[in-house]
């Protein structure tokens, strides 16, 4: 492993009282030499490392690579061939804008605890499959780094409070990948609702991708230069195929919660902030899945859940709906998905949200976001509380559709309400030396 590299701490950090792909993207060797002219010395940039080299973090790496304040330091993934990927990416990125037109400064590391070991990583890029997520942020929070965590918040809803109780204790700044909440189309359908434009609302739909189907896969070697034991790490131990890891992962219940949770993660998150209710939830979830009962995939392929609030109001979610929001009140409607946002009266799209009333948080940019609230430590866009309520509530829908029973949730205590069995589905047992 590459030894770290010893830099100065980064001055703005200092003042603000912090402590201690796949085929890359192209732009123009002009416009990013244009931007390396405005970059900031590196000891005040921001040092950060991606883990988790797949879809989304390499879409997160490109991102934050164009942020001048930013400097990725290194990359890590158990996949030999998609942490040098993303770290060619990184260095070809870099020298592109160097006035020598050459840079090899980005290190790969196998293992996530090397990373989180460097001094100088000021804050990770957390991507890795969603089983991974609750270990590496709870370790991330505690070796001092600020995290931008993909989305679901966690594979099991037991170990979401472990995750806030970790970033509130060490005091991090945390930014889940729900970007809809940067989104203006979203905020101010939300902000539709929260000022009463459509009257007091009654139902939320919400409309998510369906599941996938695959048969059974005869076990094979592993590739070459991939640590599927460290892959699989809290996960029980299984025979590698290449339709368990990777993207195929979200089918499989061991590491993730299918497609409810993987979109739930962001259309739910927005009848929560639309409803008002991002630091609570549902009192009772019940719903129907379609699960494969022979396959490799096991997460359900078609279903449809209703989680009721206290005060009534009831959020149905499914695959049969169209994809995003729609809020209904006893006056009209707003719905809104990515691109689009419609309303019963085409009026209501124009109309201002006043200086008096309900104002949303205001992000047109989720990771820049990130970087500011990383210099004021104030709190982001997409905080892990919220990200916490909110698949919980996907979480609690996959339990009462695989018991076929309905649930009674107490959102103060976060436990469920007479039912052991449903309780104890809440949390997974995970390989020892992954326990939390």
């Amino acid at each position: 492993m590459p030894e770290s590299r010893k830099q100065s701490r980064r001055s703005f950090l200092r003042a603000a009282g912090a402590t201690a792909l796949g085929a890359p993207y192209l732009l123009s060797t002009r416009s990013l030499a244009a931007g390396a002219m405005a970059r900031p010395v590196p000891s005040n940039r921001i040092a950060m490392a991606l883990i988790g080299c797949g879809g989304m973090g390499n879409a997160n790496l490109y991102e934050f690579l164009r942020k001048a304040e930013v400097q990725v330091v290194a990359v890590c993934d158990p996949d030999r061939s998609r942490r040098e990927s993303a770290r060619l990416a990184v260095d070809e990125f870099y020298s592109a804008a160097s006035r020598s037109g050459r840079y090899t400064g980005c290190d790969s590391y196998n293992d996530f605890r090397d990373v989180l070991g460097r001094a100088d990583v000021d804050a990770v890029i957390q991507a890795a499959p969603d089983h991974w997520h609750a270990p590496i942020v709870v370790a991330a929070a505690r070796a001092g780094k600020d995290i931008y965590g993909e989305k679901p918040l966690t594979a099991w809803l037991g170990q979401g409070r472990v995750m806030c109780e970790a970033v509130r204790r060490y005091g991090r700044v945390f930014q889940t990948g729900s970007q809809q909440r940067s989104d203006p189309r979203f905020r101010f359908a939300c902000e539709l609702v929260r000022n009463g434009r459509i009257g007091k609302v009654h139902t939320v739909l919400v409309g998510l991708p369906p599941g996938a189907r695959t048969g059974n896969h005869p076990p094979i070697p592993p590739p070459e230069g991939f640590d599927y034991d460290l892959w699989l790490g809290p996960a029980p131990s299984a025979p590698y195929c290449e339709y368990r890891t990777h993207y195929n992962f979200r089918y499989i219940l061991d590491y993730s919660g299918g497609k409810l949770c993987d979109w739930g993660a962001h259309h739910i998150d927005i009848a929560q902030w639309g409803l008002g209710m991002s630091d609570s939830g549902p009192v009772e979830i019940e719903g129907v899945g379609e699960c494969p009962t022979d396959g490799l995939w096991n997460t359900a392929v078609n279903y449809r859940f209703t989680a009721t609030y206290a005060n009534g109001i009831g959020l149905i979610a499914g695959n049969h709906f169209d994809l995003g929001v729609k809020f209904e009140g006893d006056e009209g409607w707003v719905f809104v998905t990515r691109g689009r946002i419609d309303a019963h009266r085409p009026s209501l799209l124009t109309s201002v949200i006043g200086p008096d009333e309900i104002q949303l948080y205001p992000s047109g940019d989720h990771r820049e976001n990130f970087l500011e609230c990383m210099r004021s430590r104030g709190e982001t866009a997409a905080p892990v509380e919220h990200a916490h309520r909110t698949i919980t509530i996907a979480h609690l829908a996959n339990i009462a559709m695989l018991l076929r029973r309905r649930i009674r949730w107490d959102p103060a205590t976060e436990q469920i309400i007479d039912d052991p069995v449903a309780q104890r589905m809440t949390d997974r047992a995970v390989r020892e030396r992954w326990r939390l």
